[in-house]
């Protein structure tokens, strides 16, 4: 792509996010007018508003960027090896077994601390 082709497109994207900063304000401005109306048609308007939002963000460069960003992520997400639930059940064991160990070290700590500064101050 060639610089006028960027900085056009780029003076676009300043536009549309603007579009699309314009529109939030709009539902959320909204949203407060029809305070009165049924919820059910102002989460339908809502919804349509952050619809439109949406795709005319993605059609910026940033907004393109953040859905490739979403489509790898989904990948990577697929890759992960998950844990059995005997493995997570065995893991959740120990964590939980070390809390408490530390918690009764703690407790055994702040007492003989508590009474050693008992016995000094009388």
């Amino acid at each position: 792509m060639n610089i006028k082709a960027e900085a056009k497109d780029t003076r676009f994207d300043l536009v549309k996010w603007l579009v699309v900063a314009a529109l939030v304000v709009v539902a959320v401005v909204g949203n407060q007018y029809y305070s009165a109306e049924p919820i059910l048609y102002r989460v339908l308007a809502l919804l349509v508003v952050a619809v439109v939002a949406g795709l005319l963000a993605l059609r910026t460069v940033k907004g393109q960027a953040f859905f490739v960003l979403l489509k790898e992520a989904r990948v990577e997400i697929r890759k992960v090896v998950w844990p059995t639930r005997q493995e997570t059940t065995q893991t959740t064991l120990i964590v939980v077994a070390v809390v408490l160990v530390m918690a009764l070290l703690l407790w055994g700590l702040d007492s003989l601390l508590g009474w050693l500064v008992s016995m000094i101050v009388g």
